[in-house]
């Protein structure tokens, strides 16, 4: 498959360790819209993997017999669009894992850049990210399922990037959405 994007940008779906409403760390489900969309939006902007990350032995096993309907099975030869998106997905039981990978291929470790719908005052704004994406370093940007993602992940990012937007007071998009908006900003802002 040909990468049409100029950035060397990974994105991660992280199921654990996020947070629940009620701020306690969990590990989520994997959803089938989750992957079919991210992994079209990462397709549509020319991102080189996206990794659904989750520790949990049944949800990995659900994803990856998603992904292998899509691009093995009769899914794949239905709808050829839809199984070049889903080539994109690469089922990891940990960030770890999915950073040695990333570094495997590139010879260097990605830079890690986490999202949040809350705001910090040290955040990167897109177009500053957008600029140094333009180093060809790997990046690696973490999007969180559940109520986000757990705060060591956010604690031990490389970048954080600034949210989406809070429009009226209210700031809970779909992770599907938010990776949309986020991948677009990044792939056509211009620094």
């Amino acid at each position: 498959m040909k990468t049409l994007s100029r950035f060397n940008l990974h994105v991660a779906l992280i199921h654990y360790p996020v947070i629940n409403k009620k701020g306690e760390r969990v590990a989520s489900a994997v959803t089938n819209l989750d992957l079919h969309d991210i992994a079209r939006a990462a397709r549509t902007y020319g991102v080189r993997s996206f990794h659904v990350i989750t520790p949990l032995d049944d949800q990995r096993e659900l994803a990856e017999k998603i992904v292998r309907h899509w691009t093995g099975g009769i899914g794949g030869e239905h709808n050829p669009k839809r199984r070049e998106a889903l080539e994109l997905v690469r089922v990891t039981s940990s960030l770890d894992e999915t950073k040695a990978i990333i570094a495997g291929e590139n010879g260097l470790p990605p830079v890690i850049v986490t999202t949040c719908a809350r705001r910090f005052p040290d955040a990167t704004g897109f177009a500053e990210l957008a600029g140094r994406l333009q180093t060809g370093a790997p990046h690696l940007v973490l999007f969180g399922t559940a109520w986000g993602l757990a705060q060591e992940l956010i604690a031990a990012s490389d970048v954080i990037l600034e949210p989406i937007g809070d429009h009226q007071g209210y700031n809970h998009l779909s992770v599907r959405c938010a990776a949309a908006i986020v991948l677009d900003r990044l792939m056509t802002l211009r620094p």
